[in-house]
């Protein structure tokens, strides 16, 4: 069995997380914390020991999602969908980001909501929720079991609806950067922006934020849709919005 492509999603996977994750660190947290101190979220930071800790998952929850992807694109290549030829349809290649991002946000609410469930809550997703502050290194700070539960997005989407490979690269790389969004710290969308027809079914920085500090509501990836659909959008929401980005 051939498991270089397996060493290969390696290196992507952790090369995209420690990059865009390091660079957000050292933006925010050590060159120039005082120039954003603005918007940070919460105004304390962050113990070094829960960076080291976050990094530590976040490299086991690597290993499985390379692992996943190593299984679903290189061991099971004949039966998926990926398209390693040419694009031959622009149209239906933009319409491709537009299925995952859906397939992606609603998978990873309802796989969320299934973790907050008590048991599941206490014995798994606890891993991720002791930072109740979190930083860039928290994005992919989970249980093992989790992180196979997470990476489930990558057989979803290589066994649905035809992707090309490129499309499905870009989008792997969209995800970490929202995801280390999400867990800056930092309110990085403007002021007023959580009133307007779009930034209101947007998740933001200070949404997740809310989540990893009060552990209730808030439970969408890139879209608060699911959670005002389903009632869990957290009511203070909007106050702490305006009160991080008066």
């Amino acid at each position: 069995m051939d498991f270089e492509p397996w060493f290969t999603a390696i290196k992507k996977i952790s090369g995209r997380y420690f990059i865009l994750a390091g660079v957000a660190f050292i933006v925010f947290y050590i060159l120039f914390p005082k120039f954003f101190q603005k918007i940070k979220i919460q105004k304390l930071f962050p113990k070094p020991t829960h960076y080291y800790r976050d990094v530590f998952f976040s490299i086991i929850s690597m290993l499985l999602f390379a692992t996943t992807a190593y299984i679903s694109i290189a061991v099971l290549k004949p039966y998926n969908n990926i398209n390693y030829g040419p694009v031959k349809n622009y149209f239906f290649y933009a319409l491709s980001f537009v299925w995952m991002f859906i397939l992606h946000d609603t998978y990873f609410y309802w796989i969320h909501r299934l973790m907050h469930q008590p048991a599941l809550f206490k014995s798994v997703h606890l891993i991720h929720h002791k930072s109740t502050n979190p930083s860039p290194w928290t994005a992919y700070a989970f249980h093992p079991l989790e992180a196979v539960l997470e990476s489930g997005i990558i057989p979803l989407v290589a066994f649905t609806l035809p992707v090309h490979k490129t499309a499905f690269f870009i989008f792997m790389l969209f995800q970490i950067v929202y995801n280390v969004y999400g867990h800056l710290g930092y309110e990085l969308y403007p002021k007023g922006f959580n009133k307007t027809k779009i930034g209101k079914w947007i998740n933001t920085g200070t949404a997740h934020n809310q989540h990893h500090k009060l552990f209730k509501g808030n439970y969408g990836l890139y879209t608060l849709v699911w959670d005002r659909w389903m009632g869990t959008v957290r009511e203070d929401y909007d106050k702490t919005y305006e009160e991080v980005r008066n």
